[in-house]
Order: structure tokens, then sequence, then C-alpha cells
């Protein structure tokens, strides 16, 4: 059997009532969702079970349900024997892999991601900043598009590159516009606006990076247990000081999640393991590469037919 990489997700796959049945079901589960209320001082719990989504989708909020969510059934998935070679994130999913590899406790990772959303949310006036996915065009033609733009003094670059013909933009509303244009124009297939508050891993989070600075100094890091590769070198990364940099680096950096999961899959990883709610990953590794093995757990069904799947494997 070749080896496990643990991958979790970031903004926008949060849904009322996610986690709930685990919750019930299992006292590690009911664990870390207490732990959550009880360091942010906020009935977080609640917020995620019965939302209203339109305030469980806030960034502020977004970012630490998600980063429950993932950590509860990580939890569950551990005390099952299951453990990964490997472990990567999707911008904030990457503080889940964080905490899957033992750098950060789950804890200060939870009080680090609200932070972290609340100066991802104030960095940038609402409606000021945007973002977009273009479809159907390779990096190098769409990076010369947003930096012909951004010579013209509109901030707009590459900020998610999620597989072979799947990439996002930011930069301002007007930026980002401009460069969805000249992207269509020049053969991209389509462009799609993201309903998102900012324009997240552009040059214009820079000063959310330099506010969130102080907090990753306030947490314990340590050294990984398991490499986590990094959003942005698409490298594994276990020191606390190297750690602590890219945190900074990523609010305004690219996340190269098609290189990370090249990464993994050179290292020798066949098996994925989406921990967290929706299935968005999982789609983009299957584009990236089709014979990996994916599976995605959300819930008890999808958590007990993956270990199904998985003890199958290793007997």
């Amino acid at each position: 059997m070749g080896k496990i990489a643990f991958v979790f997700p970031g903004q926008g796959s949060q849904t009322a009532g996610m986690g709930k049945e685990l919750y019930e079901s299992h006292e590690q589960a009911k664990r870390i969702f207490d732990e959550a209320d009880k360091k942010l001082s906020f009935p977080l719990t609640q917020l995620i079970f019965n939302g209203p989504q339109e305030e469980l989708t806030k960034t502020t909020n977004a970012q630490p349900a998600l980063l429950t969510v993932s950590t509860a059934i990580l939890e569950v998935l551990k005390e099952a024997g299951i453990h990964p070679d490997f472990t990567a994130g999707h911008s904030l999913g990457e503080y889940s892999a964080l905490v899957a590899s033992g750098a950060i406790d789950y804890s200060d990772a939870v009080f680090a991601v609200r932070k972290r959303g609340e100066f991802m949310e104030a960095a940038v006036p609402n409606g000021q900043g945007s973002m977009s996915a273009v479809l159907g065009m390779d990096r190098e033609k769409l990076a010369s598009v947003t930096e012909s733009v951004a010579r013209e003094g509109q901030a707009v670059q590459l900020a998610n590159i999620n597989c072979p013909g799947q990439i996002v933009i930011s930069g301002t509303a007007e930026g980002v516009q401009k460069a969805g244009e000249l992207a269509k124009e020049q053969g991209a297939k389509r462009v799609i606006p993201l309903e998102v508050s900012g324009p997240f891993h552009s040059v214009l989070m820079q000063p959310a990076a330099d506010k969130f600075k102080d907090t990753l100094e306030s947490i314990h890091i340590s050294e990984a247990n398991v490499p986590v590769i990094s959003n942005v070198t698409a490298n594994s990364m276990t020191s606390p000081h190297e750690i602590k940099e890219r945190l900074i680096e990523q609010l305004y950096s690219p996340v190269l999640w098609e290189d990370s999961v090249r990464t993994m899959l050179d290292s020798g990883v066949d098996t994925f393991i989406e921990i967290g709610p929706g299935k968005v990953l999982s789609g983009l590794i299957k584009k990236i590469d089709r014979q990996a093995k994916v599976y995605a757990i959300s819930d008890q069904e999808t958590l007990e037919k993956t270990l199904e799947a998985l003890r199958g494997k290793t007997e």
C-alpha cells in the first residue's frame, strides 16, 4: 500500500448542520466543539449546527467553524487508527493540517484562525476587492494577463492554482474584472465571480499579514510529527520557524494546490483522505491525477464507508 495524505478544505465548504451527527455520537468530537466555545468565549457550536448560513459564512465565523469540524472528524479517524504520511490544506485548511501533524494545538489554532478572519475582513473595505475563477486557461498565459492589468495600476494576481484549467484570480474589484475580460478575449472558457468578502491571497492582504504576526507570536508552534505541504512553496515543512513564516506569507501569496498535490504524488502518496465538509478537494485531486484513490469524510456515513474501504486495503 502506498502512502496516505490527509487533506483539509478551506473557506466556502461551510454548511449549517455540519458535524452535528459526529458531535452526538463521538465523545472525542464533542470535546473539540466544546473546546472551541470555551476558547472563543462564544457559542460557535450553536452557530455551526443551527446557522443562519449567512452568519456562518462570515469569514470570522467560517474559519474557526471549518477548523473545528475538520478537527472533530480527525480525532475520530485517529481513534480508528488511521494516520497520515503527509498533511496539506487549502488556505484555511492548512491550519487543520498543522493540527493533524502535531505542530499546533487545536485550541491555539482555533484562536489564531478567528483572529486571521478578523484581520482579513478588516484589510480591505467590503466591495473594494474581489475574486474570480478562470476556467480553461493555463497559468502562464493567465499570469501574463494579470501582470499586464497590474502594470496599469490595478492590483490583481493569481490566487489559487487549483488544478489544470481552474485558477482563481484576486485583487481590486476593477482589476479582477479587467483581467477576467482580457482572459476571455484570450481564450478562457469561463470567468466566474466568487461570493467572497475580500481579495484573499493577494497583495491587498499585506495589512492583515502584518497584524497577524503578533497572533502567531503568541501561540506555540512545535516541530511537526508529519510533514505538512505548504501552500506557499508546495514543499514539505516541519520546523516551527518555517511554519510561522509560511503562515504569514500565505495570506498574500497564491495557494499552489496543484503543485502541492503533485509533490505528494511524487513522494509516494496514492491515497488522499479529504477531512471536512464538502468534496471540493477530492474533485480537484481527481482532475490532477485520475489514478489517485480519493475519499471524503464529512459525516458518520462517509466515515464508516472510508474506514471499511481502508481496512479492506490493509488486510
